[in-house]
């Protein structure tokens, strides 16, 4: 005991609590754990450099991924294109047909007699081709093609109108040509101010916020846009067509409603295949068709079928 006594009162006993403090971890400070969790797969010895992010993709690889999945999605979501939903075919077929109106101006004028120039007619279809050839300007597919031919036929229907005017002259019916005149002026300074104030008022009718009066403002196809007034100068067509139902038919060019029959026929697809869909486009071409096609039917009927069955007279 006296042994045991005297070893615990030595100097190197008493250092002893002393150096067990210094060994003991401070509360701030965590232990180290020699366990290392499974998903912690990659260990790293001390000099080892951190653990670097993932090194980003090159642009050229970055492309290359981006062209390779919208290739992929392309061609699982695009259909097989076919003659029936091509907007070329269709927009060339429209264009031929309208080619084939503005021929027919050009024929009338070298062949037909002024007086058989129908003046509502020739008047609707300057409007007409006046819209349509901006219209085929910025519509997606762009149809230069049927962008020409509208040109062509403001060209061939002003003559037409000059020629019907100053036949109407020369016959003393200065009046009617007055009142013609005043029509097309009246309706050209009123397309003006349209063309003028519309953009303001298309302005300001979406930012007040009205609902589905402000939505209707602001449609690729809406009242403020070509693809809508367009097809609204071809309803003006068809109703002039409509309102001459019993036109007698000496007065009915066969080339103009030939080609008036086919182009709505051929637009009634169209209008479904263009970007924006344009559903005025494609009834108004379902009318036009309709009054053409009867139109023509009876020109037909009068000049081949009913003078055939007539007996010859000796």
């Amino acid at each position: 005991m006296m042994i045991v006594g005297r070893l615990m009162l030595s100097p190197a006993m008493r250092q002893a609590p002393a150096t067990l403090r210094l060994l003991r971890p401070s509360p701030a400070t965590k232990p180290r754990s020699a366990f290392v969790p499974k998903s912690n797969a990659s260990t790293r010895r001390f000099g080892d450099k951190a653990d670097a992010p993932p090194a980003a993709a090159s642009p050229s690889a970055a492309i290359k991924e981006g062209t390779s999945s919208a290739g992929k999605t392309t061609a699982t979501t695009d259909a097989p294109k076919t003659w029936w939903n091509s907007p070329e075919l269709w927009g060339r077929l429209g264009a031929m047909a309208g080619w084939g109106m503005s021929g027919a101006a050009i024929y009338d004028a070298m062949e037909s007699s002024p007086e058989l120039i129908s003046l509502n007619m020739t008047g609707v279809l300057l409007v007409y081709s006046s819209l349509f050839a901006r219209w085929a300007f910025v519509v997606k597919p762009q149809n230069l093609l049927l962008a020409g031919c509208h040109v062509t036929n403001v060209a061939a229907q002003a003559n037409q109108l000059r020629r019907a005017v100053e036949y109407k002259k020369e016959n003393g019916k200065d009046e009617e040509v007055n009142d013609i005149l005043m029509k097309a002026g009246a309706t050209a300074a009123a397309g003006a101010a349209c063309v003028v104030a519309g953009p303001m008022v298309q302005s300001a009718m979406v930012g007040a916020n009205l609902g589905a009066v402000s939505a209707v403002a602001a449609a690729e196809a809406g009242p403020f846009t070509v693809h809508f007034w367009a097809p609204m100068s071809k309803w003006m067509i068809s109703g002039a067509s409509f309102m001459d139902l019993n036109r007698p038919t000496d007065q009915i060019s066969l080339a103009q409603y030939t080609a008036l029959t086919f182009t709505g026929l051929f637009f009634s697809r169209y209008a479904l295949l263009v970007a924006p869909i344009n559903y005025t486009l494609c009834s108004v071409n379902v009318a036009l068709f309709g009054s053409s096609a009867w139109h023509l039917g009876r020109k037909v009927k009068a000049d081949f079928i009913d003078d055939a069955e007539k007996p010859d007279i000796l």
